[in-house]
């Protein structure tokens, strides 16, 4: 059985690929936009090129795959990125995942497809919506959350009108090592290393500290994707979290006390949104009564992952 995971070369994909291999017996097919994207493909994947805002790009992946089970997870990620460039980022979530429904529907198979959307689709989050469940009003509040949001309920017409077995989820923040460090729990690791090994001045640049959020390590993150695709109901919509909320400030220090270095804290505009939530919290009963997931990686073992992975990068 081939399972097809867009976006192979990225954070998630890789994390995904990882868990596929060691909890199934699928074989790991997946889509890289650049030849240059191959280096991060982890090993025993077949990797295709594709770019799948081009439409005979999805369906020639589709054709040659063939897969039992599809992940979607290739698309612009960071969401300060959409705000400079709102139709960018439309045009390469929306489309993309179009195109790759549209093959799938002309190639007349019935994949088991999962759709990742995000926690940013509920947006302005106020304190009585906490818990958020999948209930919760979506008031998005950048162009990223508008984009995931048609993801989401493009999955759902699928379902409804072509019998698309889609699955769809609203995972939380995923935390782990190898992420980009343009996210905040890389980029407070890396920066301390950097001080470390003496690249840089004992000053560390920080955005929100009070911001809280609910991570999730993204290793027990791809647990559930795996759950979601083997046991998740078509048409339905799944959020995905730990159910608890931590604080940025948390995080920091967890990866400072592992740290003989002694910092300075310095505010750096570019660092805050635009707009902004202080306290997001997820409720995954639903999915939790569904598949029986539950996160197995602490968050201090988390925080502590992503600042070794820095170590072994910057050795």
């Amino acid at each position: 059985m081939r399972a097809l995971i867009t976006g192979v070369a990225g954070f998630v994909g890789g994390h995904l690929a990882e868990a596929i291999q060691a909890e199934t017996d699928w074989q790991v097919w997946g889509t890289i936009l650049d030849e240059t994207d191959r280096a991060y493909v982890v090993a025993g994947v077949t990797a295709l090129q594709a770019d799948l805002r081009e439409m005979a790009a999805a369906q020639q992946i589709i054709d040659q795959v063939r897969p039992a089970v599809i992940f979607h997870l290739a698309g612009q990620a960071y969401v300060p990125q959409s705000w400079r460039d709102p139709w960018g980022t439309y045009e390469t979530n929306i489309r993309s995942q179009l195109n790759l429904l549209e093959a799938v529907s002309a190639a007349g198979l019935k994949p088991r497809i999962v759709t990742v959307a995000s926690n940013e689709v509920y947006g302005y989050v106020r304190p009585e919506d906490l818990p958020i469940d999948e209930e919760t009003p979506l008031r998005p509040n950048s162009p990223y959350a508008v984009s995931k949001i048609a993801q989401d309920f493009m999955g759902l017409q699928y379902w409804l009108d072509r019998q698309l077995p889609v699955i769809r989820v609203r995972p939380f923040n995923q935390i782990g090592p190898r992420q980009n460090e343009r996210f905040v729990a890389p980029s407070f690791a890396k920066q301390i290393v950097e001080i470390e090994r003496g690249l840089k001045p004992p000053v560390l640049k920080l955005g929100n500290m009070s911001a809280q959020r609910d991570f999730t390590d993204v290793r027990d993150m791809s647990r559930a994707y795996i759950l979601c695709a083997q046991h998740g109901e078509p048409g339905e919509v799944y959020n995905l979290g730990s159910g608890q909320s931590r604080s940025v400030r948390e995080m920091l220090d967890i990866m400072l006390a592992a740290s003989s270095i002694t910092i300075t804290e310095e505010t750096d505009p570019d660092k805050f949104r635009p707009s902004d939530v202080p306290v997001s919290r997820c409720d995954p009963a639903k999915f939790k009564r569904r598949t029986g997931w539950e996160p197995r990686i602490p968050f201090e073992q988390t925080c502590l992952d992503i600042l070794n992975d820095w170590r072994q990068r910057l050795a």
